[in-house]
């Protein structure tokens, strides 16, 4: 049970993360303003769309797929993506003040991040 355990943890933020895709394609503008961004015209739309959707559902699909097959290495990218995303809230609290709103995303994309290490270490080997 607790080597299935990691795969069903990471499949589930997959699936997630993949759900959130699918949202942000299908309507951007509620996510957008969620996540303080405003769609201005047709570039911005397609730019939430390409951008913030595509970051959702090539992290949801990478960890999908590392959670079927078992294979820690697929983690990584999803490790990566959510760490650069966390790097670049660092930075503009770092420049621009920590703001009180950037705390639960900070706080998200770091347990993210730490549960996606924790799969890159416990998935199988192939």
């Amino acid at each position: 049970m607790l080597r299935l355990l990691p795969r069903l943890l990471i499949g589930a933020l997959g699936a997630f993360a993949i759900f959130g895709a699918l949202r942000i394609w299908i309507d951007p503008t509620l996510p957008a303003v969620t996540l303080g961004l405003s769609p201005v015209g047709g570039l911005g739309l397609a730019s939430l769309r390409a951008d913030v959707g595509g970051f959702f559902g090539g992290m949801g699909a990478f960890a999908l797929a590392a959670a079927i097959r078992d294979d820690r290495r697929l983690v990584t990218v999803p490790l990566v993506l959510v760490s650069l995303a966390l790097t670049g809230r660092l930075i503009t609290a770092g420049v621009e003040g920590l703001a009180p709103e950037m705390v639960l995303p900070m706080v998200v994309e770091a347990a993210l991040a730490t549960l996606f290490a924790f799969g890159r270490r416990t998935l199988g080997a192939r």
